[in-house]
């Protein structure tokens, strides 16, 4: 069964692993595993992350409230694979900070297992790099259909849609503009609303 790891420091931060292996830790600190490798989250989010994320559930809760999508907010697991796989396998694990599933066979006690219809994400200090490259190509590669940044600084929103297993990027919307999913095209609402 293997020990259970009650400290990050018990870790070869350099090593390599698997969703087995994030199951057995126990520490208080918040990680994701990318390809592998344990990356740390960002410590807890500020006043105003949580405040524009609070405002983004809202407007997706009424929107998916009674349709077959389920919306979930952080800290939720979610494997990154093709197809489904068991623990030993997975090697990235991530906890956007929202998303839309709307395929229940992807749903377990444990999060998801494949990849959301809709990840949003709300840059942080700290947290940009992570979200504006390596997540950006791990949730292209693994066919994540749409992907929101949410920038709170520029009170701008970057929206991404999966075409030919690329991301096409959209105009970026600021406070003057409506915000509308791609794909889901009745999902429409003031920029503004969520800053």
């Amino acid at each position: 069964m293997g020990v259970a790891i009650t400290d990050i420091n018990q870790l070869d931060l350099n090593g390599s692993y698997t969703y087995a292996d994030y199951l057995k830790w126990k520490f208080k600190e918040r990680v994701e595993l990318l390809k592998g490798k344990i990356v740390r989250m960002s410590p807890a989010p500020s006043s105003s992350h949580q405040q524009i994320s609070l405002r983004v559930t809202r407007k997706l809760d009424s929107f998916f409230l009674d349709t077959t999508c389920n919306l979930f907010v952080a800290p939720f697991d979610v494997r990154l694979v093709k197809s489904k796989s068991n623990d030993t396998k997975v090697i990235t694990v991530v906890q956007p900070d929202l998303c839309v599933i709307c395929d229940e066979n992807k749903l377990d006690e444990k999060g998801c297992n494949g990849s959301p219809d809709l990840i949003v994400e709300i840059l942080s200090p700290g947290n940009s790099k992570k979200e504006m490259g390596i997540k950006f190509d791990l949730y292209e590669e693994n066919g994540v259909k749409e992907y929101w940044i949410v920038e709170p600084t520029e009170k701008a929103i970057f929206i991404y849609s999966l075409h030919n297993e690329k991301f096409i990027g959209l105009k970026p919307l600021t406070e003057d503009d409506k915000m509308k999913s791609v794909l889901f095209p009745e999902l429409i609402f003031d920029v503004k609303d969520i800053f």
